[in-house]
C-alpha cells in the first residue's frame, strides 16, 4: 500500500470503531447528531468537498454528489447509522479500486523502469564521465559495467557478457552477447564489460520508443470505454432527475388524488436509496481498470499494446497474414548447397563471395560467411550491380556473374534448374555456366507450433505474403500449415492483397497483418491490426504497427489474441452484472422493498466484485 492508501485505510478503522462504540452509547436528540458527525466527517470529508467543488465548478453529476446527497439526506432524516455506513462502505470500495488500479500500474511502471539514468561515456584522460543520455552523440563510444542497464543502442565494439532482457521481451533467459553484436537500450548487463558504439540518439533508441508507445497508450480508448463514458455522461443526470420525481411526485399524488398522508419521509428516504443505487461506480472504474491491467498483463508477457481500442480489435481477429523472411523465418541465410559445379566447390564460392564483396544484401553476407576466409576487394573490379537480377563483375581479371534466373537469360547462358527450395545463385564464370549455390533460410523456432495455437484460438484462417520465389514461399507454407501462400510481391502487392482480403472479412472479423521490417510497414498500417515481429530491430514496424511483440517470438501472436478475448470477457462480465443488479434493486428502492443496506450493496459491493474481477486481467501466465 502507498501512503495515501495507509491514510484511507486508518480513517476506515476509526470511523468503524466510532460507529461500533455509538451504537452501544445510550445518547439521544442533538448529542446523538453531533457524536454521529465525528466518524462521518472522518470518512467522508474529502467525498463533500469534492462534491461542492463539482457544484462550484458547474460540474454537478457525478458519484460524489450522489453520495454527498444520498448520505446527507439520510442523516437529516436521522438514519444516522445508514448515512455513515454508506459514506463508510463506498470508501471501502474506493479503497479496494485504488489498490486494484495499483497493482496493475506496478506492471506499467515495472517496464518504465528501463528508461537509463546515464550512460558512462569515456573522457579524454580515461575517465569515466557519466553523462545524460540525452547528450550522447551517435557515433560516441559508451561503458556499460556490470548491473547497469545499456543506455542507448549500438554494437559491441569489445567485452562479451549477458543480458537481462526480460523487461523487454518477458523472457527470463539471458542472452550471451559478444564483440561485434548489436544491442538495445534498456537490457541489464549481468557479467562482463562492454563497450559500445552507439548507433542512434537516445530519442530515436529502442527503450524510447517502448516508453513512448507505454505512456501514450491510455490515450487510445475502447469502444467499451467510450460508450461508458456517454452512459456516464447521461445516466447520472437521469437519476438524480427520477431520485427528485420519487420523492416529490408520490406524496403528491397521494395528497391530490387519494386524499391521503403524503408521508414525504418514506419518499424522501426511498429516493436517497434510489441515488446510492443508481452511482455508476462499478461501470466507470472497472471497465477502464480491466482494459489497463490487460494492457499490463500482456506487457509482462513481453507484448506491447498501444491502445484497449486495440485490444478490442485483436479479440475479434479471425484472419492472420504473415510476412515470410523474419517473421516466420529467421532471415539469417545460409548456403545449403552447391549443384552442378563445374569448378572445384571452394572456388566457385571464392568466385561468389568475391563478385558480392561490395554487397551489403544478406544473401551477399551469406555467401562471404561460407567462405570463411577473408575477403580481398583488391582483387575485383568493374563491380556491376544489376537490380533484380544479380551482379558481374572482374575477378582477378575473369568475369563472373553471379544471380538469378533472369540474370542468366539477360547473358544468353543455358543454365540448371535447382528442384530445392531456397535462393538460388547461379554462377557465370569466364562466359561459361559454372553450377549454382542454393542458400537457404531457416524457420523460426516455434513459428510451426504459432500456426497451430492460432487455429485452436479460433483464427479461421491463416496467409502468407512474401517477395520471395513460389517454390520457396509455398515450401515454406506447407511446412508450417498456412493456408494461403502469395508469393514475389512488391510492397504494393502486399497492400493490394491485404486489401482483397478484408473486402471479403465478415462485419465482426477482423484482420491482423505481422510483419517486422521497412518495407512492411504500409501492410502494418492498412490491415485492421498490425503486429511487429522483429520489432526489436526495425522502428518503422514499431511505429506502424499496433502491437508489438518484443521477443519476436511468433507463439505469442496466439497469447495476445487470447489475452484480448480473456480481458473482453471480463469487460462482458462487469456490464453486464453492475447494470443487471442496478435495474433489479432500483426497481426494488423505488418499491420500497430494497433499503439503504442493500443499496449499499447495489452501489459498494456491485462496485468492489466488479474491480476485484477486473484485475484477473492481469493474469497472463496460463493463456
Amino acid at each position: 500500500m502507498n501512503k495515501k492508501q495507509k491514510k484511507m485505510l486508518s480513517r476506515i478503522v476509526i470511523s468503524v470503531i466510532l460507529i461500533i462504540i455509538l451504537n452501544f452509547l445510550p445518547v439521544k436528540g442533538y448529542l446523538k447528531f453531533v457524536l454521529y458527525m465525528i466518524p462521518y466527517f472522518v470518512i467522508g470529508y474529502d467525498i463533500l468537498l469534492k462534491a461542492w467543488k463539482g457544484i462550484l465548478n458547474r460540474q454537478v453529476f457525478d458519484e460524489n454528489f450522489l453520495m454527498a446527497v444520498a448520505t446527507v439526506g439520510a442523516i437529516l432524516l436521522g438514519d444516522y447509522t445508514e448515512g455513515v455506513a454508506v459514506m463508510l462502505f463506498y470508501q471501502i470500495g474506493e479503497l479496494f479500486q485504488s489498490y486494484a488500479v495499483g497493482r496493475s500500474r506496478k506492471n506499467i511502471s515495472d517496464l518504465m523502469d528501463i528508461r537509463p539514468d546515464y550512460a558512462n561515456v569515456e573522457g579524454e584522460n580515461g575517465r569515466l564521465e557519466q553523462i545524460d543520455p540525452d547528450e550522447v552523440e551517435v557515433g560516441s563510444v559508451i561503458i556499460v559495467r556490470p548491473g547497469e542497464k545499456i543506455p542507448i543502442d549500438g554494437i559491441v565494439l569489445e567485452g562479451k557478457t549477458t543480458l537481462d532482457t526480460v523487461a523487454l521481451t518477458g523472457e527470463s533467459v539471458p542472452r550471451e552477447i559478444q564483440e561485434g553484436d548489436e544491442v538495445i537500450s534498456g537490457c541489464i548487463n549481468l557479467t562482463g564489460m562492454l563497450k559500445i558504439q552507439t548507433t542512434k540518439e537516445f530519442g530515436e533508441s529502442t527503450v524510447s520508443k517502448i516508453l513512448e508507445l507505454v505512456e501514450n497508450a491510455s490515450s487510445r480508448k475502447s469502444k467499451s470505454e467510450n460508450f461508458i463514458s456517454k452512459f456516464a455522461r447521461y445516466y447520472t443526470p437521469a437519476v438524480c432527475y427520477g431520485a427528485v420525481a420519487l420523492a416529490v411526485l408520490p406524496p403528491v399524488f397521494r395528497m391530490i388524488f387519494l386524499q391521503a398522508s403524503p408521508e414525504w419521509g418514506e419518499w424522501v428516504l426511498r429516493a436517497l436509496t434510489f441515488l446510492v443505487i443508481s452511482c455508476p461506480c462499478a461501470l466507470v472504474i472497472s471497465i477502464p481498470l480491466s482494459f489497463f491491467a490487460g494492457i499490463g498483463g500482456a506487457g509482462n508477457a513481453g507484448i506491447l499494446v498501444k491502445g484497449s481500442n486495440y485490444l478490442e480489435i485483436l479479440s475479434q481477429t479471425k484472419y492472420v497474414v504473415f510476412d515470410k523472411t523474419g517473421t516466420m523465418t529467421q532471415g539469417v541465410f545460409e548456403v545449403s548447397g552447391i549443384h552442378h559445379a563445374q569448378l572445384p566447390e571452394e572456388q566457385l564460392l571464392e568466385y561468389a563471395a568475391l563478385a558480392e564483396s561490395y554487397s551489403t544484401h544478406p544473401i551477399s553476407l551469406s555467401l562471404r560467411k561460407a567462405y570463411g576466409k577473408p575477403v580481398d576487394k583488391s582483387r575485383v573490379t568493374d563491380v556491376e550491380e544489376i537490380s533484380g537480377n544479380g551482379v558481374m563483375a572482374k575477378v582477378d581479371g575473369i568475369p563472373v556473374a553471379a544471380g538469378n534466373a533472369k540474370l542468366m537469360k539477360r547473358l544468353n547462358v543455358d543454365y540448371v534448374q535447382c528442384r530445392s527450395a531456397g535462393t538460388v545463385i547461379h554462377m557465370v564464370v569466364d562466359g561459361e555456366y559454372a553450377g549454382h549455390i542454393l542458400i537457404s533460410d531457416r524457420l523460426k523456432p516455434g513459428a510451426k507450433e504459432a500456426v497451430k495455437e492460432l487455429k485452436k484460438a479460433g483464427v479461421r484462417k491463416t496467409v502468407m505474403l512474401t517477395g520471395d520465389m513460389k517454390n520457396v514461399a509455398e515450401q515454406v507454407a506447407q511446412e508450417l500449415g498456412i493456408d494461403e501462400v502469395y508469393s514475389e510481391l512488391l510492397p504494393a502487392d502486399k497492400v493490394t492483397k491485404v486489401e482483397e482480403l478484408l473486402a471479403v472479412t465478415g462485419k465482426n472479423e477482423k484482420l491482423a497483418f505481422v510483419g517486422d521490417g521497412i518495407n512492411d510497414a504500409p501492410v502494418l498500417s492498412r490491415a485492421d491490426i498490425g503486429i511487429a515481429m522483429g520489432a526489436l530491430g526495425s522502428d518503422a514496424a514499431i511505429e506502424a504497427a499496433d502491437i508489438v511483440l518484443m521477443d519476436d517470438d511468433p507463439r505469442k501472436i496466439a497469447k495476445a489474441i487470447k489475452i484480448s478475448r480473456k480481458c473482453l470477457r471480463i469487460v462482458y462480465e462487469n456490464i453486464i452484472f453492475a447494470i443487471g443488479v442496478k435495474i433489479v434493486c432500483l426497481i426494488l428502492g423505488a418499491l420500497g422493498i430494497a433499503g439503504m443496506w442493500a443499496a449499499i450493496f447495489a452501489d459498494v459491493g456491485v462496485m468492489v466484485i466488479a474491480v476485484l474481477n477486473a484485475v484477473r486481467t492481469l493474469s497472463v501466465k496460463n493463456i
